[in-house]
């Protein structure tokens, strides 16, 4: 079975302007590449898992801070040239970008590693 991934789409208007949050990967194969690599916060979920939990799980993994709370309108799947199956949320809302942590874990050395 093909893997399968769940996102939140973050959108506001502002000025009469619609707004969408989007992500760049890090990491040096994606360091020069802009073209085809923004996308929409996302990660992979297991077969029998509930997708917009997931896509919210992905989210708060991938930015560091929980999505607004509102009404997630499903826009649908999206199956990519590698076969993963895409399932996507838009969600209004604000988000403070300074509070944005991308990825990030808390890192300690194991007893007696040393």
């Amino acid at each position: 079975m093909a893997a399968r991934s769940a996102g939140i789409l973050l959108y506001r208007k502002r000025g009469g302007a619609l707004e969408v949050l989007l992500v760049h990967p890090g990491g040096p194969f994606w360091a020069r590449r802009d073209a085809g690599a923004w996308s929409l916060p996302k990660g992979e979920y297991e077969p029998g898992d509930d997708a917009l939990a997931a896509a919210r799980r992905e989210f708060v993994e991938e930015l560091g801070v929980p999505p607004p709370d509102g009404h997630a309108r499903e826009l649908g799947q999206v199956r990519q040239k590698s076969g993963k199956l895409i399932s996507a949320w838009a969600l209004e809302g604000e988000l403070d970008v300074e509070a944005v942590m991308s990825n990030t874990f808390e890192l300690e050395w194991p007893p007696r590693s040393g």
